[in-house]
């Protein structure tokens, strides 16, 4: 029979790194702000104007949950969403000038986030 060590696996090893960085990442953003939240904002200043769909394609969340994470923001003012002017069953998304505010200030805290979440981490890891 092999060995089974829980700490060699990866599911595990994952399960940690994630929580370390879900910890850090509360740590450094406003209480308000969700992870998932942080991502769909960063794609949306990324990408500028796209479909609930392609957003939610580009931030690997399924339809339900994209739409319950555009639903939050939009009733924090913080994105406003608009029907495709080719496609009236397309929902475009965009951030408000609110939205793109709150982003822009807590960017330095994303980068330190990632810089955190690395640093226990050798350069070849």
């Amino acid at each position: 029979m092999e060995r089974y060590i829980l700490d060699e696996q990866i599911g595990f090893v994952l399960r940690k790194v994630i929580q370390r960085h879900a910890s850090i990442f509360s740590s450094h953003m406003p209480d308000n702000l969700t992870a998932t939240q942080f991502a769909v904002m960063a794609k949306l200043f990324e990408l500028g104007s796209c479909s609930q769909n392609k957003l939610g394609r580009h931030v690997a969340m399924d339809a339900a949950t994209i739409k319950g994470v555009i639903d939050r923001l939009f009733r924090r003012g913080l994105v406003n969403t608009e029907a495709d002017l080719n496609d009236r069953r397309r929902l475009n998304v965009n951030l408000t000038q609110e939205g793109e505010a709150l982003l822009k200030s807590v960017l330095p805290n994303a980068l330190k986030i990632t810089q955190k979440s690395l640093e226990p981490l050798t350069q070849d890891e």
